[in-house]
């Protein structure tokens, strides 16, 4: 089973997305390695971060005007349906799809980071914005296009 442990290639620069995204490998390191009493409950507790992970990274993309949101956005939509479908799962007894989708997970995620969120931190920088305060400068946003994400015609 694919593991992904945290390195450098996986920082993009961003610390408040830098330690979203660190807790999210942790956490999905924690569910592939759960027991199957456990897996259940750390997979909800996944869900959850994944969830307030990728409403705050939409919020970034939605308040700088990002022209790649919606390519950004359906994947993070994608992603959160199939991980729900895994807790359905798991709540009827198969674990052995949540396992899978741990593995899946580990593959999908630095592809993510490197394909969309890291033209994202550079927007984000690029306009100014503080990801803590959620403040930027009066300056009209940059428009972008989507960096090759392939799953859209934006850009």
């Amino acid at each position: 089973m694919p593991s992904l442990p945290w390195s450098q290639e996986l920082e993009l620069g961003l610390p408040a997305m830098d330690q979203t995204h660190r807790e999210f490998v942790e956490l999905l390191a924690h569910a592939g390695a759960s027991s199957d009493e456990a897996l259940p409950q750390a997979w909800q507790a996944l869900i959850e971060h994944t969830q307030s992970h990728f409403a705050q990274e939409d919020a970034w993309m939605q308040a700088t005007r990002y022209a790649s949101a919606n390519c950004h956005t359906v994947q993070h939509g994608v992603i959160l349906q199939v991980m729900r479908e895994g807790a359905a799962r798991a709540a009827e007894g198969n674990l052995t799809s949540v396992r899978l989708m741990t593995s899946e997970l580990a593959i999908w995620f630095p592809q993510h980071a490197q394909t969309l969120d890291m033209p994202l931190a550079a927007h984000l920088s690029l306009v100014g914005f503080d990801p803590v305060s959620g403040e930027m400068p009066t300056r009209q946003a940059v428009k972008h296009g989507c960096g090759g994400c392939g799953s859209c015609s934006c850009g």
